[in-house]
């Protein structure tokens, strides 16, 4: 044990040094981690339950083909990511270590490109719903499923932007971003090779020209990047103003496990280089 610790990353090269996917400048990791817990529950409720309304309903087609949904792959993303950050807040809040700090790296970046995905994917499905897509809502089931993934999915990548003490999103992460983004444009016109529908109107090949298509498509690639760098300068300011301005550098686990020891170890990586102080 005494050989790891003295032969593993250094503060100076750790994953996430000073523990900010984990906590909050605002809560204490016992409240961040139930804040985040809640929010995958109700994402998972409100996936099944429609799950389960369309199999009353005779719509169970609905169902399978909800896979092919920019909309429902994003809002099972959010699902997830609160599931695993919960887990990750919750070991910090009880041990001290999360274990995100003892995943290998690769699966630590992805959680980081995870992370950059679910605070911005959910404004671009609310942006192109309300402007693209909404026409009118014919009863409470509708409103409340829509209202779910197309408004509150904004809310709760609003919660992950202010609450947690995360750094600016890379610039990097953009490549990620336009790769999953062409991904399904893929994904999109294989399910109407394989099942004979458009998920959406305007990537209607048969309806719209070429021309028209490629236009829609670049739209949306600017307006994610305009999206992501909208995002990377709120999380900016936040830090900006709560840890530089008002001193609020975060609540800590009282649970021995991996503190900080000097300014020096505070230090974010690659990322913004903001002092850090325990609070």
């Amino acid at each position: 044990m005494a050989f790891w610790k003295k032969s593993g990353p250094s503060p100076a090269t750790a994953f996430d040094p000073t523990h900010r996917f984990v906590t909050s400048w605002l809560l204490p990791p016992g409240v961040l981690f139930a804040v985040r817990a809640l929010l995958s529950l109700y994402a998972f409720t409100t996936i099944f339950f429609i799950f389960g309304w369309y199999g009353t309903h005779g719509q169970t087609q609905a169902s399978e083909r909800s896979f092919s949904y920019f909309t429902n792959l994003t809002y099972w993303g959010l699902a997830f990511y609160f599931a695993f950050s919960a887990v990750h807040t919750g070991s910090y809040w009880l041990t001290g270590s999360p274990f995100l700090t003892r995943w290998p790296r690769f699966l630590q970046n992805l959680h980081s490109i995870f992370y950059t995905t679910i605070v911005v994917f959910p404004w671009l499905v609310t942006i192109i719903f309300w402007a693209l897509l909404y026409s009118r809502f014919y009863n409470e089931f509708q409103t409340w499923t829509n209202t779910s993934q197309h408004a509150l999915n904004s809310v709760f990548a609003f919660v992950e932007i202010i609450l947690p003490r995360t750094a600016p999103l890379p610039f990097f992460h953009i490549v990620p971003l336009i790769i999953l983004l062409a991904l399904y444009l893929g994904l999109a016109y294989l399910t109407y090779d394989t099942q004979h529908f458009f998920v959406y109107s305007f990537l209607n090949n048969k309806t719209h020209s070429k021309g028209v298509i490629a236009g829609y498509c670049i739209g949306i690639l600017v307006v994610t990047i305009i999206i992501f760098l909208l995002v990377r300068y709120l999380i900016w300011s936040r830090i900006w103003i709560t840890e530089k301005q008002l001193g609020l550098n975060g609540k800590l686990s009282s649970r021995p496990g991996q503190r900080l020891t000097s300014p020096e170890e505070g230090k974010e990586v690659g990322m913004m280089e903001l002092p850090v102080r325990q609070a």
